[in-house]
């Protein structure tokens, strides 16, 4: 067994081609994001899709970096490549429209002046026993309470309360 390399540069170096990685990495990033997307939202947990592809992908590479690949540079290549994935991503998202619409979730609305919206409810994977533990959760008794509520892009359920009289 040998503790020290022969030549310890040599971990550096990538063996796969440059090109390789990198397509490796944008069509693995892309492919997962699309997944995430079209699943139900409350799938991907509290994290938006694109903050879990990027953890995702990141610790994935870290650990083909570790010991599938056969030099530490093919791993810090793809890592980099998802970093600029996920920085593209972001800033497109942030300043077009078209990329918000087609890399995010819109909110779906679940309740609407006191009343379940059964179809969206259905199309969210969301039960009523899960929606009614959500309003206690946030202090609210009863459904015909609520003004608004919504199936954020995040999968997380947000509350407008009518507003009290008094």
């Amino acid at each position: 067994m040998k503790f020290i390399p022969e030549n310890p540069a040599d971990i550096f170096i990538p063996e796969m081609p440059l090109i390789e990685i990198l397509l490796r990495g944008i069509i693995l990033y892309f492919l997962i994001l699309f997944i995430l997307r079209v699943l139900p939202r409350r799938s991907a947990g509290e994290l938006g899709a694109m903050d879990l592809v990027f953890i995702l992908l990141l610790t994935e590479a870290a650990s083909h970096a570790l010991g599938d690949f056969t030099t530490l540079g093919d791993g810090m290549i793809m890592l980099v490549v998802f970093v600029i994935c996920n920085y593209v991503v972001n800033y497109l998202t942030y300043h077009h429209g078209f990329f918000r619409k087609l890399f995010e979730h819109r909110p779906v609305q679940i309740i609407k002046d006191g009343r379940l919206i059964y179809r969206n409810m259905r199309r969210e994977l969301i039960t009523k026993d899960e929606l009614m533990a959500n309003l206690r959760e946030n202090g609210i008794e009863d459904v015909s309470d609520v003004k608004k509520a919504f199936v954020e892009s995040e999968g997380n359920i947000s509350f407008i309360k009518y507003e009290e009289k008094g």
